[in-house]
This record gives C-alpha cells, sequence and structure tokens, in this order.
C-alpha cells in the first residue's frame, strides 16, 4: 500500500485545478486498462484529445510545485 498511501499525499497537495487533470488521467487509465483492444483505443476519440493534449507543461508545473513545497515555499 505505500505506494498507494504516496500517490494519495501527492494528490492532497495539489491545487484543484491539478486534482481534476489526475482524475481525469486516473479515468483514462482505467479506461484503457479494461479495453483489451489497443487498435480500438489508438482509433478513439479520446485518445487524439489525450495525443494531442501537452503533458510537458502538466509535468514542470508538478515539478515547480514540489520544489517550492520542499523549499517550505508553500505549506499544507
Amino acid at each position: 500500500m505505500k505506494t498507494h498511501e504516496e500517490t494519495i499525499a501527492k494528490i492532497r497537495l495539489l491545487p484543484e485545478s491539478l486534482v481534476q487533470e489526475v482524475n481525469n488521467f486516473i479515468d483514462f487509465l482505467v479506461w484503457k486498462s479494461s479495453n483489451k483492444d489497443s487498435s480500438t483505443w489508438l482509433n478513439s476519440h479520446e485518445s487524439l484529445e489525450l495525443m494531442e493534449s501537452d503533458f510537458s507543461d502538466y509535468l514542470s508545473n508538478l515539478e515547480d510545485y514540489e520544489n517550492r513545497l520542499a523549499r517550505g515555499e508553500i505549506k499544507w
């Protein structure tokens, strides 16, 4: 359960707007794991939207948030 607990703790530190993004990503992972036919997924509207989205901003914002938290600039 360590990974679950660590993940939940990180999510609790996020602002609400990022929590919604994480929630959407989790929905995507659950949907993807329940879909056995990857070719169906690759041709789906959802996959096209996800492939077009830019996760680099999300990751850099998350890293910045974690760094600010580590420096004590943000407290939860």
